[in-house]
């Protein structure tokens, strides 16, 4: 894995790191296929219970797309006569969201900085979003004359509505912390020194917790999204049934009845 993406596992916790400080996090090809390689990585590990997605330096989380590399990619690609560099959404964006989608465990993206393009799409991905009061997101693509990608165009609308999403994809703008937070962006705005602390808090208390009902809480909204009210109703009962026959089911209901905090095992 390139030294652009730091991955490292510790009680659970998968900590995913995007580490290009000096090129405000840009997603060159290298960082691309590293940051793939690591959320797989992270949603394949059974002994991983939560995962953190932050970024090295302050001044941004991830600014998208390394325009500077992208450039020379498609000027090869003219001079060649193929379309390669364009491939970069179906080899490495789709997995990267996928992976953090779908993964089995919750996923908190700490946002230390600027988010833009695909950095806001990949924080978009996250389950939960803890975000300095300095940063800021950015769609960012019609400004350089592309269409959305990293699956923006699915989580932004369901987070703030398709009407402020039309807004900022056909209009991109910096969107501070505080409107970021109350367009339900951020789940939770903090001062930036205390962000880091903050976001592995969260992460580890999740981390701690019960596994297979996070998994299945997952499950649960993403399906309600975008199936029937009676759908929805028999994929509770199933989620439901798999999450009351798990481990941590038994040990909640016991550590309530002996007015004990329950320690889960995440099976």
């Amino acid at each position: 894995m390139a030294d652009t993406v730091l991955y490292e596992v510790s009680d659970g916790l998968a900590t995913i790191t995007l580490n290009r400080p000096e090129a405000m996090n840009a997603l060159d090809v290298a960082t691309k296929v590293a940051l793939r390689d690591a959320a797989r990585a992270a949603a394949d590990d059974t002994a991983v219970r939560a995962v953190l997605l932050t970024a090295a330096g302050d001044r941004a989380f991830c600014v998208g797309q390394d325009l500077k590399e992208h450039i020379g990619l498609l000027i090869s690609d003219r001079e060649t006569g193929s379309a390669h560099t364009m491939s970069t959404v179906r080899e490495h964006y789709n997995p990267i969201v996928r992976a953090l989608t779908e993964a089995a465990k919750p996923v908190v993206a700490a946002v230390n900085g600027v988010a833009a393009g695909a950095g806001f799409g990949f924080a978009l991905a996250a389950d939960y979003r803890i975000v300095a009061d300095t940063a800021s997101f950015n769609t960012s693509f019609a400004g350089v004359a592309l269409t959305a990608d990293s699956g923006i165009s699915w989580t932004l609308p369901r987070v703030v509505g398709p009407g402020r999403a039309a807004d900022l994809l056909l209009f991109p703008r910096s969107i501070g912390a505080q409107e970021a937070y109350e367009l339900g962006i951020a789940n939770r705005v903090v001062p930036g020194a205390e962000l880091r602390a903050e976001a592995g808090k969260v992460a580890r208390a999740l981390a701690e917790g019960p596994t297979v009902a996070y998994a299945a809480l997952k499950e649960a909204m993403a399906y309600g999204l975008t199936h029937s009210l009676e759908e929805t109703l028999e994929k509770e009962d199933e989620l439901q049934t798999r999450a009351g026959s798990s481990e941590d089911h038994a040990i909640a209901v016991r550590a309530f009845v002996d007015k004990e905090k329950p320690k889960y095992l995440g099976r």
